[in-house]
């Protein structure tokens, strides 16, 4: 039985590795990767929402009184 002939292993198993360093090297040069993004100015424009000025209360549904 030739699997069990151990002379071979080594070779074979060395140029499985190569064979697939090889290929994923090739798949992945490939991909076009883009470069990174510009950052840009992080300055927010001054947004008006109603709920900024007035004090509001939440109230939960299991403090109010029963009625």
């Amino acid at each position: 039985m030739p699997q069990l002939d151990t002379s071979t292993w080594f070779i074979m198993i060395f140029s499985m590795f190569l064979t697939l360093f090889i290929l994923f090297q090739l798949k992945i040069s490939n991909h076009y990767y883009p470069e990174n993004p510009m950052t840009k100015s992080a300055k927010i424009a001054g947004q008006h929402n109603p709920w900024e000025n007035k004090w509001t209360k939440i109230y939960s549904l299991l403090s109010l009184p029963p009625q």
